[in-house]
């Protein structure tokens, strides 16, 4: 078993999206994110399922011609494939937990 601690340094993948890798495994990994508002991840799509849980915050998420907004202790899953982005476009920074299988280590977005 690996512990690892609480504070985990976090990385601005894009301009107000921040990102730390809480833990990971040869099957799943666990993200932190927080997403400062009016930032936004771009849609996108890529292989890994993605389970999701919202800590704090409203965040929309952009389903192909679908917005469905989510807030605290609301959580989600995104198949594999499936195109996505969100939107922060409350006052508050959105976090949340991120689990994604396959492990995912650097979003194709962020590059």
């Amino acid at each position: 078993m690996e512990i690892i601690g609480t504070e985990r340094e976090s990385t601005e993948a894009i301009d107000g999206v921040h990102l730390a890798m809480l833990a990971g495994g040869e099957e799943m990994n666990v993200q932190r994110f927080a997403i400062e508002p009016g930032a936004s991840v771009p849609a996108h799509s890529h292989p890994h399922e993605q389970a999701g849980y919202l800590v704090a915050g409203t965040l929309t998420f952009l389903l192909d011609n679908e917005e469905r907004e989510l807030g605290p202790g609301d959580s989600y899953v995104l198949a594999g494939g499936e195109s996505h982005g969100v939107e922060n476009r409350g006052e508050d920074v959105v976090r949340g937990i991120d689990v994604f299988s396959p492990p995912r280590e650097n979003p194709d977005w962020a590059e």
